[in-house]
């Protein structure tokens, strides 16, 4: 009864009473007929007869006796027919309006739990990104009217919070781009002079590494904020055709990628779902093995399109993977690592989330390694 639904569980509730009700009213009518029944038609007995009757009798008080008592078991009879056709008829009433009342406890509960409903599409839209919405229900103020105005103030609090939080990184992203672009430059040019000495060409290099690690950060921070915005783009996207154009420009010595691409159009903005899949296909070859395999895989099923992203990587603990989702967090043995920035995950699932998709990740079977599995609205859903 637990997994019912609240509609289907009321409704039980509603007919339970209204048949308890009516076997209730059934069992008073039948007691109350069956004492007025008793009382109207009691026992002739032959001695309550006048003297002068009993007289005129004589010798037929005996027959008359056997037939008094025959009309009386007649009497006891129909009495008893009586009784029983009341049950039974009033059985059959008691179901048919039984299944009336079933009926109109069934609309009368839609009814009372629509504005629960209302509140529920509202949650739903703002789970999927929308913070902007709100219930803004009208009517009494009743118990359903404070818990949608609590859950419009909740929504407004939230949408503050975290427009304040997308505007810091946003800023703060910006801000960085200058510094760091004239530290770029500045090392280049002195790089750039001639005959500089051995060290001064190895800490530029050094320093131009870090300083493009730093811009990577800058870049994945950007895009984190973009994917966390309600989708303004909604065009038709294969992410065959994406994953295809991404694979052909990533080689690296070594390893082997495998692709096997089926149509899978989705409808979204174009440029984050291809920094989807180059930060799949980007992780997927950093953190492999020597001479490992990517496999990249895109399909449909029904109305959901699916990219597949997996490698030969080092044995992931599953107990590690969902905090590799998480901004900044990356495994124990790749910290202090300078080839990622420990964005590229969390850029992958904030944009599955923003068109309305998952993104999961598990171990590879039969070895080392991760399968990310990314999906998405089918367009033709």
């Amino acid at each position: 009864m637990k997994h019912l639904r609240i509609r289907v569980r009321l409704t039980a509730l509603f007919g339970a009473l209204f048949l308890a009700g009516g076997v209730l009213l059934l069992g008073v009518t039948y007691l109350l007929v069956q004492q007025n029944i008793h009382q109207r038609n009691s026992n002739v007995k032959l001695d309550d007869l006048p003297p002068e009757v009993r007289q005129a009798l004589g010798v037929d008080q005996r027959r008359f006796l056997d037939l008094v008592q025959q009309l009386q078991a007649r009497q006891d009879q129909v009495e008893q027919a009586t009784l029983d056709a009341l049950v039974t008829q009033g059985s059959i009433a008691l179901g048919l309006v039984t299944v009336i009342g079933v009926g109109f406890g069934w609309l009368v509960a839609e009814r009372a739990l629509r504005p629960v409903e209302r509140i529920t599409e509202t949650a739903r839209r703002v789970a999927g990104g929308n913070l902007h919405e709100r219930i803004a229900m009208s009517g009494p103020r009743d118990e359903i009217k404070e818990l949608a105005d609590t859950v419009d103030s909740m929504l407004e609090r939230l949408d503050q919070a975290f427009d304040g939080q997308r505007r810091f990184a946003a800023n703060a992203s910006h801000e960085l781009r200058t510094p760091i672009a004239i530290n770029r430059t500045l090392i280049e040019v002195a790089l750039g002079r001639p005959d500089p000495p051995p060290e001064v060409v190895q800490l530029g290099e050094t320093l131009l590494a870090v300083n493009a690690r730093h811009e990577r950060l800058i870049d994945g921070l950007l895009t984190l904020v973009a994917s966390d915005q309600p989708l303004t783009v909604h065009e038709r996207v294969d992410l065959a055709s994406v994953a295809r154009h991404v694979v052909s420009g990533r080689v690296v010595s070594g390893q082997e990628v495998s692709a096997e691409f089926e149509p899978a159009v989705v409808v979204g903005d174009p440029v984050l779902l291809e920094r989807v899949v180059q930060n799949l296909v980007d992780n997927a070859l950093a953190y492999n093995v020597p001479d490992g395999k990517v496999w990249v895989t895109t399909t449909r099923a029904g109305d959901r399109a699916r990219l597949v992203v997996e490698n030969t990587g080092p044995v992931i603990p599953p107990y590690e993977i969902p905090g590799l989702f998480e901004p900044f967090r990356r495994l124990r043995s790749r910290t202090g690592s300078a080839r990622g920035t420990g964005l590229g995950l969390s850029i992958v699932r904030s944009v599955a989330v923003a068109h309305g998709g998952t993104a999961e990740a598990e171990p590879r079977d039969g070895g080392g390694g991760l399968r990310v599995t990314v999906t998405l609205p089918s367009a033709q859903a």
